[in-house]
């Protein structure tokens, strides 16, 4: 497969780009993204039988399970994220190896329904805190290892393009392989 195809199939919305400063409206986007997110997942995956849940998104990628599961496992830890941002100054967050986490059993064969429930519920508590911030909140800061500083409204917009990332990676393979 030629590496522009694959580059594809890995990023199919495209690259997130952190902004300098972030619009209210824009704000307001991203959160109605990660309100609707569980709903656009359960449909996303709506009747695809066992052995396509467990099936790769692209060659080398994780299978949906894995990539449902991951999606979980990725927004709790930013839940966690914005909670100590908004808590303790400039907090630095622990990263985690989220390939590691894939493998793991609940990541690799849990049923999707238990990461989408999770999902659901989370999403409810994240929004309600969202839409709680004032625009003082939204340039609080906790530190990444890697990345420095990163400021809340840049994490959503990094968590909006994260959920329609993956989102994008099942529907794209249904249409690829599945639809019928």
């Amino acid at each position: 497969m030629e590496s522009k195809n694959l580059e594809s199939l890995r990023y199919p919305i495209g690259i997130y780009t952190p902004k300098p400063n972030v619009p209210i409206e824009e704000l307001k986007k991203y959160i109605q993204d990660i309100t609707h997110l569980p709903a656009q997942l359960r449909k996303a995956v709506k009747d695809l039988s066992e052995k396509e849940l467990d099936t790769p998104y692209r060659p080398g990628g994780w299978t949906v399970r894995q990539t449902v599961n991951h999606i979980a496992d990725s927004h709790i830890n930013s839940y966690t994220r914005f909670k100590l941002a908004l808590t303790e100054d400039k907090p630095v967050i622990k990263t985690y190896e989220e390939h590691l986490w894939a493998e793991l059993e609940d990541g690799k064969y849990a049923p999707v329904n238990m990461s989408l429930l999770l999902l659901e519920a989370l999403h409810l508590r994240w929004v309600m805190l969202l839409e709680s911030l004032t625009p003082e909140q939204w340039q609080r800061v906790f530190v990444h290892p890697t990345l420095g500083e990163v400021n809340l409204s840049n994490a959503v917009g990094l968590y909006s393009w994260h959920g329609q990332h993956h989102v994008a990676h099942i529907t794209e393979l249904r249409k690829r392989n599945f639809d019928r």
